[in-house]
Formats: structure tokens, C-alpha cells, sequence
């Protein structure tokens, strides 16, 4: 039986600009071609894999259930064939060019101060392009190509990326100074604190590792109060409104600083978070995810170690 005919990766190219940006012109100014070229391209698809991928008339664009399909796989395999030309480009010098990482919100801020000036001064030829985000957009970026790693807190649906779990990061309870709770013998165990947590956002994966902690159903309690930032939820406790549940790095890193608030442990087993850094399988980039990986893990751990005392 004669192969199966392939279609080309500048035809995926030109289909996975249609889907993202619904629009003839602008899919072909982001892949650098004529409009015409682009139609050509998506109809010798069309022919090849025998199937309608775009219906197409004067005023809007529309994928088909099975152009949708082919779009999302066709993400993957570009980002797969970018790796494979990049690992050509830099198995002679890694760590030098462009490095595209993302970080969740809740562990950027605390790590970047003092991982930027250390990889400048052992890496001076590599560039950093860095994204901020939740680990829902991020993942995805990732599967897409847009990014090369991600930084992000599990437990989160990491399946099929590779992953290096860098350490733990135990949760701690904020609440303002002179609280009970903060000068209590016995600590105070996370599902006795339900009805008085605030919580981040929904999609921020905190909320999650909460929620987990003291039990998604004694959670109910909790008034509609959230918030959209760390900072903002640290205001929120100080105003009186709740206590939280805040990442010793976040911590350490001085979010507490001049808010009249105090950090303690939690009851054992203390809920904990831990920090890992992602990437595409198909990376062509491992020495740099190893690299960056060791650079990150050292920071953070030192910035845990050397944070407040703890009761």
C-alpha cells in the first residue's frame, strides 16, 4: 500500500494562523505571506488530507469541527519541529540566545530578584523573555511553542511534559499580629480555619492547593471575598477580613513587610506546595532546562532557608 500523502509543515503553519486569528489578512501577515499564497496553502490541505478544514465567505472565517481538531494537533507538531531546528542551533552553545520562560504569579516575584542577576553573571550571552501568568495559560503556551519552560506549583496536571521537581514549599498561616492563633501552644489545623480563609481568584492554582488542604466542602463557609494578587489578599487579612494560607517563599521574600502581619506553621502534616519546572518533551533546550532548573531550585531554597523563624 502506497504512504499516505503528508501534509507540510508550512500548510499547518498557515492553518494554525487562520484558527488563532479567524481572519485571511491577518493569518498571512503573521506567517509573513500573500493572502493568495495562504489560500492556496489551506486548499492543498484541504486536498491532501481529503477533508473541509475553514469555511470561508466574503465577511468572516469559521473553522469546522474537524479544522478545530487538525489546528490543535497541527500547535504541537510545529512546536516539535521549532525544537528540532533549535536543538541543531544550540547543541554548540547552550545557554546563549533567546530563553522564553513563564512563571506563575505567586512564585515570580520571589524568585526573579534573585535569580535575574545570577544568571547574568554565569550565563552573560543568554536572554530571558519572561512571561507572567496563570499555569492554565501557561501549559498552554508551552504545548503551543510560545514558550520554552514554565515554572509552576503542583500538585497541577503536568501529563505528557517533561517535568524537575525543584522543593517544597510549605504553606504557612497569615494572620494580623496578635492574633490568638499566632501565639496559640497548639497550631491551629488547616480545616479548623475553613470558615475564615480568603482565597485567591479562581484559576490562580493556590486557591486550588487551599482548598485541598482544608477540605473543598468546609470551604463553603468562606464569604465572597477573593483576591487577585498575593499582595492584595495580604491587605485584605490586615484589614481584618480573614486570615490566609500564604507560601513560605512568598514569605521569606517579604510579602509580610509593613502590613502589622505574622506568619506561623500549621499543625502537621503542615500542607505544602512544591515547585517544579516544565517543558515540551520534544525540547531541544535540555542543558538549559537542567541549567535553569539547578539556578531556580538553589534560589528558592536559599530564600526559604533564610526567611523569618518560624514558630
Amino acid at each position: 500500500m502506497p504512504p499516505r500523502p503528508l501534509p507540510s509543515l508550512r500548510q499547518l503553519r498557515y492553518l494554525a494562523a487562520v484558527a488563532e486569528h479567524r481572519s485571511f489578512t491577518r493569518a498571512a501577515e503573521a506567517c509573513f505571506a500573500t493572502q493568495s499564497t495562504l489560500s492556496a496553502g489551506l486548499k492543498e490541505l484541504e486536498a491532501t488530507l481529503g477533508l473541509r478544514l475553514v469555511e470561508r465567505d466574503r465577511r468572516s472565517v469559521a473553522m469546522t469541527p474537524a479544522g478545530e481538531e487538525i489546528a490543535a494537533r497541527a500547535h504541537g507538531l510545529l512546536a516539535a519541529a521549532e525544537d528540532l531546528a533549535e536543538a541543531a542551533a544550540r547543541a554548540a552553545a547552550p545557554m546563549t540566545g533567546l530563553l522564553r520562560v513563564g512563571m506563575i504569579p505567586t512564585v515570580a516575584p520571589f524568585v526573579l530578584p534573585a535569580l535575574l542577576p545570577a544568571l547574568r553573571r554565569r550565563h552573560p550571552e543568554l536572554r530571558l523573555a519572561l512571561r507572567e501568568d496563570l499555569t492554565q495559560r501557561l501549559l498552554g503556551r508551552l504545548e503551543a511553542g510560545g514558550l520554552d519552560f514554565a515554572l509552576v506549583a503542583l500538585p497541577y496536571d503536568t501529563k505528557g511534559l517533561l517535568l524537575r521537581e525543584l522543593c517544597e514549599d510549605e504553606l504557612l498561616l497569615v494572620a494580623p499580629e496578635g492574633d490568638r492563633r499566632l501565639a496559640a501552644r497548639r497550631p491551629a489545623a488547616p480545616a479548623d480555619l475553613a470558615g475564615e480563609l480568603l482565597l485567591l481568584e479562581e484559576g490562580h492554582c493556590l486557591r486550588d492547593h487551599v482548598l485541598q488542604a482544608c477540605g473543598r466542602a468546609r470551604v463553603a463557609r468562606v464569604e465572597r471575598v477573593e483576591a487577585t494578587s498575593l499582595l492584595t489578599l495580604m491587605h485584605m487579612v490586615a484589614s481584618g477580613l480573614g486570615l490566609a494560607l500564604v507560601p513560605g517563599l512568598a514569605i521569606a521574600g517579604g510579602l509580610l513587610s509593613g502590613l502589622g502581619l505574622g506568619a506561623r506553621r500549621l499543625a502537621p502534616p503542615a500542607p505544602r506546595r512544591g515547585l517544579a519546572l516544565v517543558a515540551r518533551r520534544s525540547t531541544a533546550r535540555r542543558a538549559e532546562f537542567d541549567a535553569l532548573a539547578d539556578a531556580i531550585a538553589a534560589v528558592a531554597r536559599a530564600r526559604i532557608e533564610a526567611g523569618p523563624r518560624r514558630k
